[in-house]
This record gives C-alpha cells, sequence and structure tokens, in this order.
C-alpha cells in the first residue's frame, strides 16, 4: 500500500502564496464587504474571496482579460472557499485535529523549503501583514483538512497489484529490449522558412552557425536563435531510440561519439546540424522498478475521483446560499449546479 501522507489533497500554504495575497493591491473593482455565501451554519465573507484570488486576479487584468473571466475567477474562488468551509466541519465531526508539535513542524519545515529560520518566516509572514497567530492558524487548519481527506476519503481507496501491471503493460509493452538510446540536440533551418531561400544559402547559414558552436558558443543559444525544430527548447530533442529515428539522422549519429558535431547535412527540405550529447545502452524498464511510480499514479487518479464524489455529497448534504454578487455565479458554469443560486439541503 502507499502511504497516505504522500498523497497531498490540499498542499500547505507556501510562503510564497500566502505573502502573494496578503501584498496583493486593492482591487480595481472596489466591493462592499458582506456575506458572498452561507454554507450550514456558517459564512464566506466577500473580504475572504476577494483576498484569495487578488493576484490572479491582478495578473488577468493586467493581460487585458473580460470581465466575465474576472467574474469566473472570483466564482471559483469562492467555490473552493466552500468546499474548504465543508471540509473544516468534518474536521469537527471527526475531531482530526492538528497538535501544535505537528503545526511546528509544518512551519519549519516551510522554512526549510525557502531557505530561512522559522523566526525569518514569521518576521517576513509580520511584515507583509499576517500575525504570527494567523499563519499558525491557517497552517492549522490546511493541516486539519489533509487528515480528514486521508482519513475519511484515503481510507476508502486501494490500489491492486493486477492493475499497476495492467498499467505497466500498457505503459511499457512495446519497449525496445536492447540497441542504444542517444540524447540529441538538432538545428534545423528549412528553405520554406519565413522567407524562400535557396539550399546553398540555407546550408551557408547552417555552416556559419557551425563554425559559432565550434568557435565556443552554446549550441542551445545558436538552436535558439536560429533553428526551425524545437527552437524554444534550445534544439534539444532529449532521448531517443536509435530504431525510432530517421534514416539520415541514424546515419549520421552511428559514428558519432558523445560531445561531438555532425558536420552540415544537406537533406530534402532542409540543412541541419546535430549534437550528440549522450550515448547509452537501452535498459527495459522491469516492472519492479516502475511498480511504486505507477501504484502511486493510480492511487492519486482514483483519490482525485473519491475526492469529488465526497465533496459532492456534502455540498448536497448541506444548505448552500450564494449572496449578492455571487448570486449568479451558476450562470459561469460552476460544476454540480444547474439553476439558482441555492442549494437547499439539512444542516450539518
Amino acid at each position: 500500500m502507499i502511504d497516505l501522507a504522500r498523497f497531498a489533497a490540499r498542499p500547505l500554504f507556501t510562503l510564497a502564496l500566502l505573502l502573494a495575497a496578503a501584498a496583493a493591491p486593492a482591487q480595481e473593482e472596489e466591493m462592499v464587504d458582506g456575506i458572498a455565501a452561507q454554507v450550514g451554519s456558517r459564512v464566506v465573507l466577500v473580504s475572504e474571496v476577494m483576498q484569495s484570488v487578488s493576484p490572479q486576479e491582478i495578473a488577468l487584468r493586467e493581460m487585458g482579460a473580460p470581465e466575465q473571466r474576472i467574474a469566473a475567477l472570483r466564482a471559483d474562488g469562492l467555490e473552493r472557499m466552500i468546499e474548504a468551509r465543508l471540509i473544516d466541519e468534518m474536521v469537527k465531526r471527526t475531531e482530526l485535529y492538528a497538535s501544535e508539535e505537528e503545526v511546528d513542524a509544518a512551519i519549519e519545515g516551510i522554512a526549510a523549503e525557502n531557505g530561512i529560520t522559522t523566526e525569518q518566516l514569521y518576521a517576513s509572514v509580520g511584515f507583509h501583514g499576517i500575525s504570527k497567530q494567523a499563519y499558525r492558524k491557517q497552517i492549522k487548519s490546511d493541516f486539519e483538512q489533509r487528515n480528514v481527506i486521508n482519513a475519511v476519503v484515503g481510507s476508502q481507496v486501494s490500489v491492486e497489484e493486477a492493475e499497476v501491471r495492467a498499467l505497466f503493460e500498457e505503459r511499457f509493452a512495446d519497449q525496445p529490449q536492447s540497441g542504444d538510446a542517444v540524447h540529441v540536440r538538432q538545428l534545423l533551418i528549412t528553405y520554406e522558412g519565413q522567407e524562400s531561400r535557396s539550399p546553398e544559402e540555407v546550408c551557408a547559414t547552417v555552416q556559419t552557425a557551425r563554425d559559432r558552436i565550434r568557435g565556443g558558443e552554446n549550441f542551445t543559444t545558436v538552436a535558439a536563435e536560429l533553428s526551425d525544430v524545437a527552437a524554444m527548447e534550445g534544439g534539444d530533442l532529449g532521448w531517443i531510440h536509435m530504431e525510432s529515428v530517421a534514416a539520415w539522422m541514424g546515419d549520421a549519429l552511428g559514428p558519432m561519439q558523445s560531445g561531438e558535431l555532425s558536420e552540415v547535412l544537406r537533406l530534402p527540405f532542409g540543412c541541419s546540424i546535430l549534437e550528440l550529447v549522450e550515448r547509452r545502452a537501452v535498459e527495459p524498464i522491469r516492472f519492479e522498478q516502475a511498480e511504486r511510480r505507477l501504484q502511486q499514479e493510480l492511487w492519486e487518479q482514483k483519490m482525485a475521483s473519491a475526492y469529488r464524489d465526497w465533496i459532492e455529497t456534502l455540498r448536497a448534504q448541506t444548505y448552500i446560499e450564494r449572496r449578492g454578487y455571487f448570486a449568479n455565479a451558476v450562470r459561469l458554469g460552476l460544476p454540480g449546479e444547474s439553476a439558482g443560486a441555492t442549494s437547499p439541503a439539512r444542516q450539518p
């Protein structure tokens, strides 16, 4: 079985996320604070929603996003907070509270991840208007929500070995059992690029590029500047099995050694040079090597599905009413809602 602790359905608040929310300036459109939604006996405030989406909203406005997109972002933010209220209620029912020691450990982990001490972490969040008490409260809440998700949902999820073996066969049944794999970079300029040029002109440009690389310039830099293929990756094609490369590429790579640069290759569609970064013998992946990773993948898929079902059940059992600006959230295509802004159900 997989350790439930490895599945984080809701990641702990990172320092960057908290500071982004705290430091974000006021929204372009001022909204009067009030109740955004009633969730059972609890409420979600407009100010809570606006603060939670503030960094993303600022970014969208800077990109010129339409108001409908902004409204959808806010509505999505409200739904996440409704979800959090539902889970908080389950924390109370199950009494899966986080201890002070667990909160301390979580905060120490966040500080270590950011390369600072816990004292520096508290000072940093304090500088951005978040008190030590408020910060610890948020971390505690997030930790408790993860606990209840793992306990209530995770306890119902299992992965059988037969499922893992089936996924292994799907992924690796056709993998090469022998031969060589090569890590290749390519610079290719086609004859039909932005300007139609003769093969001689194109190959001369590629030759100049080769000379620059041999003169000490980085292949990825030159490829990013000139190549018509994989320019964003600096011409990096990654690892390829020799059996799967085109014949012309295989002929060129065959005699090359790691770190070697090919001559200019004149092809029917353009001119190219190759760099053989590394060559290695293919070792087929065994089931034992992939088992844990595939098991984890299946676990997370099942966990995500079970979590969605669980949340929808909680929604159906709880009175939820969106108010004011957020009463029209349904029109934005929110999941699980078909009409109206109220989800009547028995009080928790």
